[in-house]
C-alpha cells in the first residue's frame, strides 16, 4: 500500500493528500516561481495529477485547468502547480506536513536565479529544464 503524505496551507484551511511517490524533485529558481512563493526559489515534487487529492478548504486558481497555480482562497499559500497538458503536478514541498520519501535532485533555470541567493548544498545545477 502507497504510504499517502499530509499537506496543507499555512492558516490550514486547504489541507490535501499526495502518494508518497514522486517522480522527480526540483528547485526551481526562475523568476515566476520566485513571484509566486515570494523566495528564491520553489522545491517541488513532480508527481501524476491523479495521486494528488484535496481534502478539504477553498482554493484559487490562476490559469486554466490544463495549466495553473492553486493557492488557498484564504491565506495565498502556493500548494500545488498543473502543469504538462493538465496530467502532473507540481506540489510544493513547503507545504507538506509529512517528509518525502525523495529529497531535491537538483536546481533548475541558476540562470535566472535572484543575484543575491548562494546555492552551497552540492545538488546539480542546470541553467535551464534539463
Amino acid at each position: 500500500m502507497t504510504r499517502r503524505l499530509n499537506g496543507s496551507c499555512l492558516c490550514g484551511e486547504v489541507r490535501y493528500t499526495v502518494a508518497d511517490e514522486f517522480q522527480y524533485a526540483l528547485i526551481c529558481h526562475c523568476s515566476q516561481c520566485r513571484r509566486a512563493t515570494g523566495s528564491a526559489f520553489k522545491p517541488f515534487g513532480g508527481i501524476e495529477r491523479a495521486k494528488l487529492e484535496v481534502t478539504g478548504g477553498p482554493i484559487r486558481i490562476f490559469g486554466d485547468v490544463m495549466t495553473h497555480d492553486a493557492h488557498c482562497k484564504a491565506c495565498g499559500s502556493l500548494l500545488y502547480s498543473i502543469v504538462e497538458e493538465g496530467t502532473r503536478a507540481h506540489v510544493t514541498y513547503g507545504t507538506l506536513i509529512d517528509s518525502p520519501s525523495l529529497a531535491p535532485q537538483a536546481h533548475i533555470y541558476v540562470g535566472s536565479k535572484a543575484s543575491w541567493d548562494t546555492l552551497c548544498d552540492g545538488l546539480p545545477q542546470h541553467q535551464e529544464l534539463p
